[in-house]
């Protein structure tokens, strides 16, 4: 079929065709969904289980294997990983990457019925286990409401109204609360007057629970209706609870309120807090619909808030931590700009290289193009953001390169006199299926990333949709509208100027004296290609390597990890003084703090910490994101001058999948002593190096623990057990939950305590116990000989069910690289004692996972890519000339990354893929040329000649269009070392691809007699 003689006999429809693709598209780009990063699926969830009272090591042997070896029949499980601490133990649980967001669903119910089935397995006092399968919930809108003078009750009262209105609001999918405070209700004894009026905490413990108690007194039927009975539990508020009746010894009877102090509070200590700007608040997490619009959402937000804005009483303030709306906008718009500069570069060179009618032809085409693929992504669920914008940018130039083709083809054709519809027929004849097979290649090179199953092809999927459909719409468009539009606006030549050779202006005639020289000279030629070739491999050992880098956001963070087993009211002291020195620093806009734990996930790829009541985090917002490394550092120095022994460090956040700890030696091995005794060694070694900052271990340090030695003799002749000391200690510290409150829809904890002093290790020898042979309290004292001190390892983690640990460090300046291969000799020279091995995590584990998943499915689309070259020329030579050429792409890239001083990690990868299908593009169009000339009657040195002149012009402009219309890209931060590899190594490998292709053409098919071309 004659496609392009149909599209111009039928101009109506054509025109229709473009009117669609124009005014479909823009309407498809407006309704499509906005995010600042593409999702991704987290594809982890958490098993809690707590354990009260069971240390570290009886929580990992009595629960969390219990919990692992449930898990691990799971067939859809990829690792588990596990943190045993003292009272918990938690188990994270990995499914396979080949499960996508629709089916994970199903996994977890799965992993639901395993955790429930095995609960009656677990040891008592253990459990209910909870599955957590919303940890990868991203709350895009995260709020800090504070009120200075108001108590937390009246902020808590504002807190809900605002979770109860702004839920309502379209595209909101959950409101969650961080910092709020659990209340209770209080029951504090004296251990004295108890003592003297002869009553037991379990007396007061049994008739709390015997008045609370919902108890069902059966029905009864009178007449014709079924009448059931109701008691009162007789609670109903808190002064019920203080006029409970105690029953004493000799019967007598006291008020609860006599002898003990009832009051409504707050548990304490508080797991975790939440501080904005130095004031104590509550957070407020607002996540967005799946598949939502973020920017939509922020919107009606912002209309609820203003609508509310008269109920605020005067005082309370709402500070945004994290306004993803605001993000979005602002990087969708900025990314939309970056677009329509690379368009105008593209456009540009264009009309100067190819004059003014063909380059606002090409233009127009290309405007077509990128407007029509809109129309089939939106139904692909494809978002605008960081990636899929990107991939915009990426696929500018190469959408141009068909219709350049057939443009200068027509071009070319004209000029020697063919009239204007024969020409355009001609060409879309010549080159629609090698133009069909050179695109089919360049989507093929970016198609690993698109089938890649990992979090980090997750991540980039985008790329491969957006260049896929808008490629394959670029060959569509340039064989149908192209013809079209150079028929009805090119010019034809005037009759004094037909049948003149094209080709004989000054970059043409150099170009050909050079491919002479090199024809005539090709084993020259070839030597001299791979010893630059052979140099770039070495200089390409000299490029650092990374996995993502660091994001722009306007923002950082600050880890405080204080000594493990730190009670949380030093840690929040601690953060306070930290608080006010980071605000001192010139750029610092504001500080949220979190305490006890990370803040819930306001941004995909920030990971929350685990409760800790040992950690903190700052998050800083400066006022620019240009200078934010120097404030960071800035405000990390002033922290370590003016508190040496607190271990804070500042962070970036990442961009893509990936975090801190990005050097990381994992030991694994059984015994925790000689496991600790080679994370020592390797924290040595770290700390000895220079660029080394952010030290510490997974298992972090032992804590203390006080172990009371019991009169085993004495305890048994008062009837005193090991259960009953322990009841006595807690109440006396910590406070013992003995029952609940209900209010209304509200269950409030009811804890009994001493009223002595809880922070004073010496009030433990007043405290009293309740004998049951002697009928009465007596001292503690008197039932332990000694309290003897000892350490113990808090925490204890495991991997696939084996224990290791871990150690963590990141670079202070430069790349990981640099540092793992500084520290890495030293490290696995340490000698490991049988049945323990070292494992090598963070950024290496992370890009070898991420490369490995593109390297399985690279060599099927290599094939894939190979066999569309085959198929095009029938012939093994020609596809074996053109994948020759494909590691020429080295050279440029190697001379790029290390002039602009750009790593070379995953995206650059990815660049680097996709580079070889352009070349390959290239290539293909060049040996079509030589082979159509060929066939034509040429001998096959002028035709090599001739067709590396003809083609000079498409394959220089694709080159030079795809290359400029990245230049963008270059200043952002996520995209430039892709930027980099692409523009330079395509330049390069280009400029050798025109001469090196006829060259090695002319070797295969043995053109030995070197006639010059008249």
């Amino acid at each position: 079929m004659d496609i392009a003689a149909y599209s111009i006999q039928n101009k109506v429809i054509t025109f229709s065709f473009m009117l669609v693709l124009l005014i479909g598209g823009y309407a498809s780009f407006n309704q499509m969904g906005r995010l600042e990063d593409p999702e991704f699926t987290i594809k982890e969830a958490l098993v809690i289980t707590p354990y009260k009272g069971a240390s570290a090591l009886e929580v990992e042997e009595e629960v969390t294997d219990l919990i692992e070896r449930a898990v691990q029949e799971m067939g859809q499980l990829e690792q588990v990983t596990s943190t045993s601490k003292r009272d918990r133990s938690t188990v994270k649980v990995q499914i396979k990457d080949k499960f996508d967001k629709t089916g994970l669903p199903q996994v977890w119910d799965e992993l639901r019925r395993k955790i429930a089935d095995i609960q009656h397995q677990l040891p008592p006092g253990a459990g209910p286990s909870k599955v957590v399968d919303d940890y990868g919930e991203v709350y895009g809108v995260f709020l800090v409401v504070t009120g200075d003078g108001y108590s937390y009750a009246e902020l808590k009262s504002y807190v809900d109204v605002l979770k109860r209105e702004l839920s309502l609001v379209e595209g909101v999918g959950k409101v969650t609360t961080y910092g709020e405070r659990t209340e209770a209700i209080y029951i504090e004894f004296s251990h004295e007057q108890m003592s003297q009026l002869g009553v037991s905490s379990d007396a007061i413990v049994k008739e709390l629970n015997q008045r609370n108690a919902v108890v069902d007194a059966g029905s009864i039927q009178v007449g014709e209706n079924y009448t059931a009975f109701a008691l009162r539990s007789g609670l109903d508020n808190i002064n019920e609870i203080r006029n409970l009746l105690i029953r004493g010894m000799k019967d007598r009877q006291f008020y609860l309120k006599d002898i003990a102090r009832v009051y409504r509070g707050y548990v304490e200590p508080q797991d975790k807090m939440i501080r904005f700007n130095q004031r104590e608040g509550i957070g407020l997490g607002i996540s967005t619909v799946s598949g939502g619009n973020v920017v939509a959402m922020g919107a009606a937000l912002d209309d609820q808030l203003r609508l509310l804005e008269p109920d605020r009483p005067i005082g309370i303030e709402i500070g945004i931590v994290s306004l993803q709306s605001k993000a979005v906008t602002a990087a969708i718009d900025g990314f939309v700009m970056s677009l329509l500069q690379a368009m105008v570069i593209v456009v540009l060179v264009l009309l100067v290289f190819m004059g003014l009618r063909s380059g606002l032809i090409i233009g127009f085409i290309l405007l077509v193009t990128i407007s029509g693929s809109f129309i089939f992504l939106k139904p692909m669920d494809v978002a605008l953001e960081r990636i899929s914008l990107g991939a915009l940018i990426i696929a500018l130039g190469m959408l141009v390169d068909n219709a350049i083709v057939v443009i200068d083809g027509m071009l070319v054709r004209i000029a020697q006199g063919m009239p204007k519809e024969q020409a355009a027929s001609d060409i879309v004849k010549q080159s629609k299926w090698p133009l069909l097979g050179a695109t089919l290649i360049a989507v093929l090179a970016f198609a690993a990333i698109g089938t890649s199953e990992d979090s980090t092809g997750e991540f980039c999927r985008s790329l491969f949709q957006v260049v896929c459909v808008s490629l394959l719409l670029s060959w569509f468009t340039a064989i149908t509208i192209a013809p079209l539009l150079g028929v009805v606006f090119l010019h034809s030549p005037k009759a004094s100027d037909k049948a003149q050779e094209p080709f004989n202006s000054g970059i043409y005639l150099a170009y050909k004296r050079g491919l002479k020289a090199c024809l005539q000279h090709r084993f020259v030629c070839i030597v001299v290609t791979l010893g630059i070739f052979s140099i770039s491999l070495w200089g390409f050992q000299k490029v650092d390597h990374s996995f993502f880098p660091s994001s722009t956001r306007a923002q950082f963070m600050i880890d405080l990890w204080m000594p493990e087993g730190t009670h949380i009211n030093s840690t929040l002291e601690a953060v306070k003084r930290m608080e006010s020195l980071a605000r001192k620093e010139t750029g610092v806009t504001q500080v949220t703090s979190v305490v006890g734990e990370g803040a819930p996930r306001f941004i995909l790829t920030y990971a929350p910490e685990m409760p800790n009541s040992s950690f903190a985090q700052l998050l800083v917002d400066v006022d620019s994101n240009v200078a934010i490394e120097q404030v960071m550092l800035k405000v990390e120095q002033r922290i370590h001058k003016a508190l040496p022994t607190i271990q804070a460090n500042a962070y970036l956040f990442e961009m893509g999948p990936g975090g801190k700890g990005k050097v990381e030696a994992r030991f694994v091995g059984n015994d925790p002593k000689v496991l600790r005794q080679l994370a020592q060694q390797a924290d040595a070694i770290l700390a000895k190096a220079e660029d080394a900052r952010a030290i510490r271990n997974s298992w972090r340090n032992k804590v203390q623990l006080i172990l009371p030695v019991i009169a085993e003799e004495q305890a048994n002749i008062n009837g005193i057990s090991r259960a009953m000391i322990a009841e006595v200690l807690h109440q006396s510290f910590d406070g013992q939950q003995v029952g609940i409150f209900r209010e209304h829809d509200l269950l409030i904890p009811i804890v009994v305590r001493s009223d002595n002093p809880r922070n004073n290790l010496q009030h433990i020898e007043n405290l009293y116990i309740w004998s049951p042979a002697a009928q009465k309290r007596v001292p503690l004292r008197q039932f332990i000989q000694r309290y003897d001190v000892d350490f113990e390892n808090r925490i204890i983690k495991r991997q696939d069910r084996k224990r290791s640990i871990s150690v963590y460090a990141d670079p202070k300046q430069g790349y990981a690289s640099e540092l793992l291969e500084n520290v890495r000799p030293e490290i696995e020279a340490i000698p490991l004692p049988a049945g323990y091995s070292l494992e090598w995590g963070g950024e290496f584990e992370d890009t070898n996972k991420a490369q490995g998943g593109l390297m399985t499915s690279i060599p099927f689309f290599v094939g894939c890519m190979i066999l569309i070259t085959i198929c095009l020329f029938n012939s093994v030579k020609q596809p074996l000339i053109i994948w020759l050429t494909v590691p020429l792409a080295t050279i440029g890239v190697a001379i790029g990354l290390l002039a602009f001083n750009q790593s070379f990690g995953f995206l650059s990868l990815l660049g680097f893929l996709s580079l070889s299908g352009m070349l390959i593009k290239n290539a293909i169009v060049l040996i079509e040329e030589i082979n159509a000339e060929w066939l034509s009657g040429r001998d096959l040195f002028d035709a090599i000649v001739h067709s590396g002149v003809s083609r000079l012009r498409p394959v220089a402009m694709a080159a030079l269009t795809t290359a400029l219309g990245m230049i963008p890209l270059i200043f952002d931060v996520f995209f430039a070392s892709m930027a980099v590899t692409i523009i330079v190594g395509l330049m390069v490998a280009t400029v050798l691809t025109l001469f090196v292709v006829p060259v090695l053409y002319s070797l295969f098919y043995r053109e030995w007699n070197l006639v010059q071309v008249k």
